[in-house]
């Protein structure tokens, strides 16, 4: 396939058997992702393993290969299933607005009864409100890990801060089940409270989830605390380095502690259909991601 550079980017169309993947993460169902790469190039991101898989030479966040896939056939035999778009893409990422893959991927689940979790950082998922608002059962998922715009762009190039909650409040307001994913959390950095206070009126849940730091990225965001946050060094070397698990621990008394303060619902574990109260959002807890999975695909943690 002939390769086109796109705002810097490196785009490929390309041909696939199927777009339905079955999904390893522990709510199950199935994991889509409409492209391979994703232009938002968030220096932690974990999905840039997937640069093994696919022999892709450029640096993550510079590719993107875009998918064509047959039509779903029988879309009906997904009703129930949880269907989760974007665990190792952002399918609302700038490109999408021209190729319009994720659009397409809705519009034949349309009938499924698919169960539909979409996890982004962008406020594109707008303008598909039309599809989400004529299906029975969508979440809409936005990262969220600070208030400062001048860390954002360090760390991303998706969308400001700003943007993300306002199309949360759209969504929401539009009766779509959200959640403000404060992930991945930096020790010492990420201001939980105040993200909650800027989310809650706005969301159904708030998930948390650890920065989790391996492969090549590692030493990129080190590098980056050392540079900008040289007095976190010690706290991070801790963490990241000789492998403690007291400052999560810690964190999440904190949390709990925080959700009964303010009557929300806490939970530790990841269970997108939990129950959440009339403008109280709960907080679900994934810390621990070894913990977690392999518990039976259920989300529950291991005893």
């Amino acid at each position: 396939m002939e390769t086109v550079t796109i705002d810097g980017a490196h785009i490929k169309e390309v041909h696939t058997k199927t777009v339905m993947t079955k999904s390893s993460l522990p709510v199950g169902g199935y994991s889509v992702n409409p492209y391979v790469g994703c232009p938002h190039a968030c220096k932690y991101c974990y999905a840039s393993f997937m640069k093994r898989f696919t022999n892709h030479p450029e640096p993550w966040g510079t590719f993107l290969d875009v998918k064509h896939w047959p039509a779903i056939k029988n879309p009906e035999k997904y009703a129930g299933q949880r269907v989760v778009i974007g665990s190792v893409t952002d399918g609302y990422h700038p490109l999408e607005e021209r190729y319009g893959r994720t659009r397409a991927l809705l519009e034949q689940l349309q009938n499924s009864g698919a169960k539909i979790t979409i996890c982004t950082k962008s406020d594109l998922v707008l303008r598909d409100l039309d599809l989400l608002c004529a299906m029975p059962d969508v979440t809409v998922s936005w990262s969220v890990n600070t208030l400062d715009e001048q860390f954002k762009d360090d760390m991303d190039q998706a969308v400001s801060i700003q943007r993300r909650l306002d199309a949360m409040r759209i969504v929401y307001e539009a009766g779509i089940r959200t959640v403000c994913f404060v992930s991945p959390i930096f020790p010492g950095i990420t201001d939980i409270p105040a993200i909650i206070e800027q989310a809650k009126d706005h969301c159904d849940f708030i998930w948390l989830e650890n920065l989790n730091l391996r492969g090549s990225y590692k030493g990129e965001i080190l590098g980056y605390i050392q540079q900008k946050y040289p007095e976190l060094v010690p706290l991070y070397q801790e963490i990241y380095k000789r492998n403690q698990k007291e400052y999560w621990r810690l964190l999440e008394q904190e949390m709990e502690q925080y959700a009964e303060e303010h009557g929300y619902p806490y939970l530790v574990a990841y269970l997108p259909d939990g129950q959440s109260q009339p403008g109280k959002p709960a907080l679900i807890n994934y810390f621990y991601h070894e913990e977690i999975r392999g518990s039976d695909n259920s989300g529950v943690r291991k005893p």
